[in-house]
């Protein structure tokens, strides 16, 4: 599970990456600037939840050793 958050975490992070090189600055919120924006909105996005998934997995492994102990 660690490898595949991992892994998808990179992948949203090169999208992050590729959107911005095609982002023009001088009309952000024209054409195919809006797709870039929501893209790396949603790439952020999915970051996040891949954090949070890898926070609650961690949690779920120590309560289970608390409960073994």
């Amino acid at each position: 599970m660690k490898v595949a958050t991992i892994i998808l975490s990179v992948i949203a992070l090169g999208l992050i990456v590729f959107n911005v090189t095609k982002l023009d600055f001088n009309a952000l919120l024209e054409g195919e600037n809006v797709v870039a924006l929501i893209t790396i909105f949603t790439s952020l996005c999915a970051i996040v939840l891949l954090q949070i998934l890898r926070i609650s997995k961690r949690i779920e492994k120590l309560s289970k050793e608390k409960r073994s102990a």
